[in-house]
Protein backbone atom coordinates (compact mmCIF):
# COMPACT_ATOMS: atom_id res chain seq x y z
CA UNK A 1 0.00 0.00 0.00
CA UNK A 2 1.07 3.55 -0.67
CA UNK A 3 2.94 5.36 2.10
CA UNK A 4 2.17 8.73 0.51
CA UNK A 5 -1.01 10.77 0.90
CA UNK A 6 -1.68 12.70 -2.32
CA UNK A 7 -4.14 15.57 -2.67
CA UNK A 8 -7.62 14.65 -4.07
CA UNK A 9 -6.76 16.59 -7.24
CA UNK A 10 -3.23 16.75 -8.63
CA UNK A 11 -1.67 19.67 -10.48
CA UNK A 12 -0.16 18.58 -13.82
CA UNK A 13 2.93 20.57 -14.82
CA UNK A 14 3.35 19.27 -18.38
CA UNK A 15 2.25 22.58 -19.93
CA UNK A 16 3.85 24.96 -17.42
CA UNK A 17 7.10 25.28 -19.35
CA UNK A 18 8.28 25.69 -22.93
CA UNK A 19 5.80 23.16 -24.30
CA UNK A 20 2.94 25.60 -23.77
CA UNK A 21 2.51 28.34 -21.14
CA UNK A 22 6.21 29.21 -20.74
CA UNK A 23 5.68 30.46 -17.19
CA UNK A 24 8.41 32.55 -15.60
CA UNK A 25 9.96 31.49 -12.28
CA UNK A 26 7.73 34.01 -10.48
CA UNK A 27 4.61 32.77 -12.30
CA UNK A 28 5.47 29.15 -11.43
CA UNK A 29 6.02 30.14 -7.82
CA UNK A 30 2.58 31.77 -7.81
CA UNK A 31 1.00 28.65 -9.37
CA UNK A 32 2.50 26.47 -6.63
CA UNK A 33 1.14 28.83 -3.94
CA UNK A 34 -2.34 29.10 -5.50
CA UNK A 35 -2.58 25.33 -5.91
CA UNK A 36 -1.66 24.67 -2.29
CA UNK A 37 -4.13 27.32 -1.09
CA UNK A 38 -6.82 25.36 -2.96
CA UNK A 39 -5.89 22.00 -1.41
CA UNK A 40 -3.98 20.86 -4.49
CA UNK A 41 -0.66 19.91 -2.90
CA UNK A 42 0.57 17.23 -5.32
CA UNK A 43 2.47 18.16 -8.51
CA UNK A 44 2.86 15.75 -11.40
CA UNK A 45 6.10 15.86 -13.43
CA UNK A 46 8.04 13.78 -15.92
CA UNK A 47 11.67 14.12 -16.90
CA UNK A 48 10.69 14.77 -20.55
CA UNK A 49 8.31 17.69 -19.92
CA UNK A 50 9.48 20.81 -21.72
CA UNK A 51 11.99 18.61 -23.58
CA UNK A 52 13.80 17.90 -20.29
CA UNK A 53 13.55 21.50 -18.96
CA UNK A 54 10.31 21.88 -16.93
CA UNK A 55 11.49 19.99 -13.84
CA UNK A 56 14.43 22.37 -13.42
CA UNK A 57 12.22 25.42 -14.04
CA UNK A 58 9.80 24.18 -11.36
CA UNK A 59 12.72 23.47 -9.03
CA UNK A 60 13.88 27.07 -9.24
CA UNK A 61 10.35 28.31 -8.45
CA UNK A 62 9.94 25.84 -5.58
CA UNK A 63 13.29 26.85 -4.11
CA UNK A 64 12.39 30.55 -4.41
CA UNK A 65 8.99 29.97 -2.77
CA UNK A 66 10.60 28.76 0.49
CA UNK A 67 7.62 26.41 0.90
CA UNK A 68 8.25 23.59 3.37
CA UNK A 69 8.95 20.39 1.39
CA UNK A 70 6.61 18.45 3.67
CA UNK A 71 3.67 20.61 2.53
CA UNK A 72 3.68 19.25 -1.01
CA UNK A 73 4.12 15.96 -2.85
CA UNK A 74 6.12 15.49 -6.03
CA UNK A 75 5.50 12.84 -8.69
CA UNK A 76 7.90 12.24 -11.56
CA UNK A 77 8.39 9.69 -14.32
CA UNK A 78 11.15 8.33 -16.50
CA UNK A 79 11.69 5.93 -19.37
CA UNK A 80 10.87 7.86 -22.53
CA UNK A 81 14.01 8.83 -24.43
CA UNK A 82 13.13 11.73 -26.73
CA UNK A 83 15.10 13.41 -29.46
CA UNK A 84 15.93 16.74 -27.80
CA UNK A 85 18.75 19.28 -27.42
CA UNK A 86 19.28 17.95 -23.89
CA UNK A 87 19.69 14.40 -25.26
CA UNK A 88 21.92 14.75 -28.35
CA UNK A 89 22.80 11.05 -28.13
CA UNK A 90 19.20 10.02 -28.96
CA UNK A 91 18.66 9.34 -32.67
CA UNK A 92 15.17 7.85 -32.33
CA UNK A 93 12.43 8.05 -29.72
CA UNK A 94 12.62 4.94 -27.55
CA UNK A 95 12.30 3.63 -23.98
CA UNK A 96 15.03 2.78 -21.49
CA UNK A 97 14.36 0.89 -18.26
CA UNK A 98 17.84 -0.39 -17.50
CA UNK A 99 18.77 -0.26 -13.80
CA UNK A 100 21.48 2.34 -14.39
CA UNK A 101 19.20 4.59 -16.44
CA UNK A 102 16.34 4.51 -13.90
CA UNK A 103 18.71 5.43 -11.06
CA UNK A 104 20.45 8.13 -13.09
CA UNK A 105 17.10 9.61 -14.18
CA UNK A 106 15.73 9.78 -10.63
CA UNK A 107 18.93 11.41 -9.38
CA UNK A 108 18.66 13.95 -12.23
CA UNK A 109 15.04 14.68 -11.30
CA UNK A 110 15.98 15.21 -7.64
CA UNK A 111 18.67 17.69 -8.68
CA UNK A 112 16.28 19.50 -11.03
CA UNK A 113 13.41 19.63 -8.55
CA UNK A 114 15.76 20.74 -5.76
CA UNK A 115 14.61 18.02 -3.39
CA UNK A 116 16.09 15.01 -1.60
CA UNK A 117 13.26 12.66 -2.55
CA UNK A 118 10.19 12.26 -4.76
CA UNK A 119 7.01 11.01 -3.17
CA UNK A 120 5.96 8.94 -6.18
CA UNK A 121 8.16 7.67 -9.02
CA UNK A 122 6.50 6.20 -12.14
CA UNK A 123 7.66 4.37 -15.26
CA UNK A 124 6.22 6.60 -18.00
CA UNK A 125 5.20 4.06 -20.65
CA UNK A 126 5.62 0.29 -20.94
CA UNK A 127 8.49 -1.01 -23.08
CA UNK A 128 8.45 -4.41 -24.80
CA UNK A 129 12.10 -4.77 -23.73
CA UNK A 130 11.66 -3.97 -20.04
CA UNK A 131 13.12 -6.50 -17.59
CA UNK A 132 10.98 -6.73 -14.45
CA UNK A 133 13.88 -8.00 -12.29
CA UNK A 134 16.12 -5.11 -13.31
CA UNK A 135 13.37 -2.55 -12.71
CA UNK A 136 12.72 -4.03 -9.25
CA UNK A 137 16.42 -3.84 -8.36
CA UNK A 138 16.53 -0.14 -9.28
CA UNK A 139 13.32 0.63 -7.38
CA UNK A 140 14.41 -1.21 -4.23
CA UNK A 141 17.79 0.58 -4.27
CA UNK A 142 16.13 4.00 -4.68
CA UNK A 143 13.63 3.25 -1.91
CA UNK A 144 16.40 2.00 0.36
CA UNK A 145 18.32 5.24 -0.15
CA UNK A 146 15.18 7.32 0.56
CA UNK A 147 15.23 8.88 -2.92
CA UNK A 148 11.72 7.64 -3.72
CA UNK A 149 8.91 6.85 -1.28
CA UNK A 150 6.37 5.08 -3.52
CA UNK A 151 6.65 3.43 -6.91
CA UNK A 152 4.14 3.08 -9.71
CA UNK A 153 3.49 2.96 -13.42
CA UNK A 154 1.92 5.06 -16.14
CA UNK A 155 -0.10 3.86 -19.14
CA UNK A 156 0.45 0.19 -18.20
CA UNK A 157 -2.16 -2.48 -18.94
CA UNK A 158 -3.23 -4.87 -16.20
CA UNK A 159 -1.00 -7.67 -17.53
CA UNK A 160 2.01 -5.34 -17.83
CA UNK A 161 1.33 -4.12 -14.28
CA UNK A 162 1.16 -7.70 -13.01
CA UNK A 163 4.55 -8.43 -14.62
CA UNK A 164 6.15 -5.64 -12.57
CA UNK A 165 4.04 -6.23 -9.46
CA UNK A 166 5.37 -9.79 -9.20
CA UNK A 167 8.82 -8.30 -8.52
CA UNK A 168 8.20 -5.09 -6.58
CA UNK A 169 5.27 -3.25 -4.99
CA UNK A 170 3.23 -1.09 -7.39
CA UNK A 171 1.22 1.64 -5.62
CA UNK A 172 -0.03 3.74 -8.57
CA UNK A 173 -0.89 3.56 -12.27
CA UNK A 174 -1.50 6.79 -14.18
CA UNK A 175 -3.89 6.16 -17.06
CA UNK A 176 -6.07 8.16 -19.42
CA UNK A 177 -9.54 8.23 -17.90
CA UNK A 178 -12.41 10.68 -18.34
CA UNK A 179 -16.09 10.85 -19.25
CA UNK A 180 -15.08 10.72 -22.92
CA UNK A 181 -12.34 8.08 -22.44
CA UNK A 182 -14.01 5.64 -20.08
CA UNK A 183 -12.45 2.37 -21.35
CA UNK A 184 -10.43 1.73 -18.15
CA UNK A 185 -13.68 1.09 -16.23
CA UNK A 186 -14.81 -1.44 -18.85
CA UNK A 187 -11.60 -3.25 -19.86
CA UNK A 188 -10.76 -4.46 -16.34
CA UNK A 189 -8.05 -1.85 -15.63
CA UNK A 190 -9.80 -0.13 -12.71
CA UNK A 191 -11.09 -3.47 -11.38
CA UNK A 192 -7.56 -4.86 -11.39
CA UNK A 193 -6.22 -1.79 -9.57
CA UNK A 194 -8.93 -2.03 -6.90
CA UNK A 195 -8.19 -5.74 -6.43
CA UNK A 196 -4.48 -5.11 -5.87
CA UNK A 197 -4.63 -1.85 -3.89
CA UNK A 198 -3.19 0.23 -6.74
CA UNK A 199 -4.36 3.86 -6.81
CA UNK A 200 -5.35 5.09 -10.29
CA UNK A 201 -4.26 8.57 -11.38
CA UNK A 202 -6.11 10.06 -14.35
CA UNK A 203 -4.39 12.17 -16.99
CA UNK A 204 -6.51 14.32 -19.31
CA UNK A 205 -9.47 14.04 -16.88
CA UNK A 206 -11.58 16.56 -18.81
CA UNK A 207 -11.31 14.40 -21.93
CA UNK A 208 -12.24 15.97 -25.26
CA UNK A 209 -15.22 18.03 -24.02
CA UNK A 210 -13.43 21.36 -24.46
CA UNK A 211 -11.04 20.26 -27.21
CA UNK A 212 -13.20 18.75 -29.92
CA UNK A 213 -16.52 19.52 -31.56
CA UNK A 214 -18.08 16.10 -32.14
CA UNK A 215 -21.51 14.53 -31.68
CA UNK A 216 -20.24 13.15 -28.38
CA UNK A 217 -19.01 16.49 -27.00
CA UNK A 218 -22.14 18.30 -28.24
CA UNK A 219 -24.35 15.83 -26.39
CA UNK A 220 -22.32 16.29 -23.22
CA UNK A 221 -22.31 20.09 -23.43
CA UNK A 222 -26.10 20.07 -23.80
CA UNK A 223 -26.41 17.90 -20.69
CA UNK A 224 -23.96 20.09 -18.74
CA UNK A 225 -26.06 23.16 -19.50
CA UNK A 226 -28.91 21.55 -17.54
CA UNK A 227 -26.66 20.16 -14.78
CA UNK A 228 -25.17 23.64 -14.34
CA UNK A 229 -28.59 24.87 -13.18
CA UNK A 230 -28.78 22.05 -10.65
CA UNK A 231 -25.27 22.11 -9.20
CA UNK A 232 -24.22 25.72 -9.99
CA UNK A 233 -20.81 24.42 -11.07
CA UNK A 234 -19.04 24.48 -14.43
CA UNK A 235 -18.64 21.51 -16.76
CA UNK A 236 -14.95 21.15 -15.83
CA UNK A 237 -15.80 20.74 -12.13
CA UNK A 238 -18.59 18.27 -12.94
CA UNK A 239 -16.24 16.23 -15.12
CA UNK A 240 -13.81 15.87 -12.23
CA UNK A 241 -16.65 15.00 -9.86
CA UNK A 242 -17.69 12.25 -12.29
CA UNK A 243 -14.20 10.73 -12.02
CA UNK A 244 -14.04 11.13 -8.24
CA UNK A 245 -17.29 9.16 -7.78
CA UNK A 246 -15.76 5.94 -9.14
CA UNK A 247 -15.04 3.44 -6.31
CA UNK A 248 -11.46 2.91 -7.53
CA UNK A 249 -10.73 6.31 -5.90
CA UNK A 250 -9.22 7.79 -9.05
CA UNK A 251 -7.21 10.99 -8.56
CA UNK A 252 -7.54 13.40 -11.52
CA UNK A 253 -4.54 15.39 -12.76
CA UNK A 254 -5.61 18.88 -13.81
CA UNK A 255 -3.29 20.79 -16.12
CA UNK A 256 -4.88 24.22 -15.91
CA UNK A 257 -2.89 27.32 -14.94
CA UNK A 258 -6.03 29.48 -14.77
CA UNK A 259 -6.43 30.65 -11.16
CA UNK A 260 -10.24 30.92 -11.33
CA UNK A 261 -10.46 27.42 -12.77
CA UNK A 262 -8.15 26.02 -10.07
CA UNK A 263 -10.42 27.54 -7.44
CA UNK A 264 -13.51 26.01 -9.06
CA UNK A 265 -11.93 22.57 -9.54
CA UNK A 266 -11.37 22.17 -5.83
CA UNK A 267 -15.17 22.28 -5.42
CA UNK A 268 -15.37 18.91 -7.18
CA UNK A 269 -13.88 17.33 -4.05
CA UNK A 270 -16.91 18.31 -1.93
CA UNK A 271 -19.58 17.64 -4.55
CA UNK A 272 -21.54 14.41 -4.19
CA UNK A 273 -22.98 13.91 -7.68
CA UNK A 274 -26.32 12.11 -7.85
CA UNK A 275 -26.07 8.58 -9.21
CA UNK A 276 -28.53 9.25 -12.04
CA UNK A 277 -26.57 12.31 -13.13
CA UNK A 278 -23.39 10.20 -13.16
CA UNK A 279 -25.11 7.70 -15.45
CA UNK A 280 -26.56 10.52 -17.56
CA UNK A 281 -23.01 11.77 -18.29
CA UNK A 282 -21.85 8.28 -19.24
CA UNK A 283 -24.98 7.75 -21.38
CA UNK A 284 -24.46 10.97 -23.33
CA UNK A 285 -20.80 10.10 -23.81
CA UNK A 286 -21.69 6.69 -25.24
CA UNK A 287 -24.61 8.04 -27.25
CA UNK A 288 -26.73 5.15 -25.99
CA UNK A 289 -28.35 3.80 -22.86
CA UNK A 290 -26.29 1.58 -20.58
CA UNK A 291 -26.56 -2.11 -21.56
Amino acid sequence: MSKTVLSPIISGTMNWGVWDKNLTTKEMENMIQVSIENKITTFDHADIYGSYTTEADFGKAFHASKIDREKLQLITKCGIQMIADKRPENTIKHYDYSKDYIIKSVEGSLKNLKTDYVDVFLLHRPSPLMQADEIAEAVEKLKGEGKIIDFGLSNFTSSQTELIRQKTEVSYNQVQFSATHYEPMLDGSLDYMQTHGIRPLSWNPLGTVFREDTKQTRRLKKLFSTLLEKYHLGADTLLLSWILKHPAKVIPIAGTVNVARIQSLSKAIELEMDKEDWFAIWTESMGDDVP
